[in-house]
């Protein structure tokens, strides 16, 4: 019996069939050998495992490794979570107006940095402050990357060398490893501690100001929640303190609202109007949040603490593109028309009903056919996600999978059509929120749901 391994054609006879002339043509010589390589290890391992294989069957490996290679690794995904700024999901989805904007931006030039009226260089700055301006009641504006940068940006031009006073219940870390001791650290400023982890008052800022003291930093709890014996400033209090100082008050927002959370049953977000109108210098917060936009760091404030940032070189290095403001922008007009909660996506999920839901599950159980069967409706709990409102939950109604399929093998082959579908599992049963699937991804949903369904039927 002859050696099945020797049927195996070298990698420079692979390379020569005709049947990868185009590929040769068209990729990287080193690319076309790497694929090459990968399939006939592939078709050893084949062997090995007792399986026929032919050269044609190793050229079209070697054609679908090189198309693998090339394709893009960020993928759409259906967010059926539940968590509605799922961060590991890239938080917010974006508005209709926002990816319209973006693409009419990006498919060709735009005065970006130039001003029309003028005929002369213009500031990027100057397209999205505007609205803010009109939104949060702040006096200017600056928009960076992301709330990180933004604050960064803050502490190192404002208070570089200098004491910036926190509170130790505020010396939080949020998701991967975000520190506030190391960003001020970071940005240059000295950190002075006042208070206790529960208990902190406005006289323990005032004991604590020196002549080296720039600003009280406060930052808001929005990952996390003490509860008990607790007490805090207030905002106004704190403006008072400082002012009467002749210190700034910077905020940290993290998840920066313009509408009120508490009309849909949730705990009371601080709004970014209402802590601008509270006396605060400057409040940095997220665009890709509760805003509902694109990433972002959006610091608002006053006019004069603004400037000085422009003028920071750090904000040239944290500075946003021309595809960031035009989304920014048409989420910002979003707002400013009254139509936030209407066409935000996270609001519209936010203020998703749990009857409309459950009659969105119910519907796609009846598409599902002959796969339908021993699927139920249940109720369940969404949740905000994305370091906003901690405990904070709205009640919803979920589609849950039949208790007679492996939660962990469907779960995984739903993860893995296109567009990927990520789902939860409780109580060993696989459940799917729609309040976090917008209604117009309910077809590619069924879609998705009828694929993996079939295929485990078939198996």
């Amino acid at each position: 019996m002859s050696n099945p391994y020797r049927l195996l054609p070298s990698i420079d006879r692979l390379l020569q069939d005709d049947r990868l002339a185009d590929v040769r043509r068209r990729r990287p010589h080193l690319h076309v050998v790497e694929a090459a390589r990968g399939a006939l290890a592939a078709a050893r391992q084949a062997i090995s495992n007792g399986d026929a294989l032919d050269v044609a069957g190793i050229v079209a490996a070697t054609i679908e490794r090189l198309d693998a290679n090339t394709a893009l690794p960020l993928r759409r995904a259906i967010n059926a979570t539940g968590v509605i700024v799922h961060t590991n999901l890239g938080r917010a989805p974006l508005s209709r107006a926002a990816l319209a904007a973006m693409a009419e931006i990006g498919a060709g030039y735009s005065n970006l940095e130039y001003d029309l009226d003028a005929g002369g260089r213009g500031s990027r700055h100057e397209h999205v402050s505007g609205l803010l301006r009109r939104l949060t009641g702040a006096e200017d504006a600056l928009v960076v990357n992301n709330n990180a940068a933004a604050m960064l940006l803050a502490l190192a031009g404002l208070a570089q060398s200098r004491e910036v006073i926190v509170s130790r219940g505020e010396l939080v870390e949020i998701g991967g490893g975000y520190r506030i001791p190391d960003v001020l650290r970071q940005s240059g400023a000295v950190l002075v501690e006042v208070g206790t982890t529960n208990r902190t008052y406005a006289a323990d800022y005032a004991a604590a100001v020196t002549d080296l003291t720039a600003a009280f930093l406060w930052v808001h709890a929005s990952n996390y929640k003490v509860v008990g014996f607790v007490h805090t400033p207030s905002l106004a209090e704190l403006a008072e303190v400082a002012h009467a100082q002749n210190v700034l008050l910077l905020a940290d927002l993290g998840s920066g609202s313009l509408l009120d959370t508490a009309q849909f049953g949730l705990a009371r977000e601080p709004l970014v109007q209402e802590v601008i109108a509270a006396g605060v210098d400057l409040v940095c917060f997220s665009g890709d949040k509760l805003l509902g936009g694109p990433q972002a760091g959006i610091l608002a404030g006053r006019k004069e603490v603004i400037a000085r940032l422009k003028r920071h070189p750090l904000t040239r290095a944290l500075r946003p593109d021309k595809s960031t403001l035009a989304a920014l922008g048409a989420t910002l007009v979003q707002y400013a028309r009254g139509d936030g909660e209407r066409d935000v996506p996270v609001w519209r999920m936010i203020s998703a009903r749990p009857d409309d839901i459950e009659r969105r599950a119910r519907a796609l159980i009846g598409q599902l056919g002959v796969g339908g069967t021993g699927w139920e409706i249940g109720d369940g709990q969404s949740a905000v996600g994305g370091g906003s409102l901690p405990g904070e939950t709205l009640p919803t109604r979920l589609l849950l999978a039949p208790l007679s399929l492996d939660p962990d093998r469907l779960a995984a082959a739903l993860r893995h059509v296109t567009p990927a579908v990520v789902a939860r599992i409780e109580r060993d049963r696989l459940v799917l929120d729609l309040r976090t699937v917008l209604p117009e991804e309910d077809a590619a949903l069924l879609a998705a749901l009828q694929a993996v369904l079939a295929a485990t039927c078939a198996s």
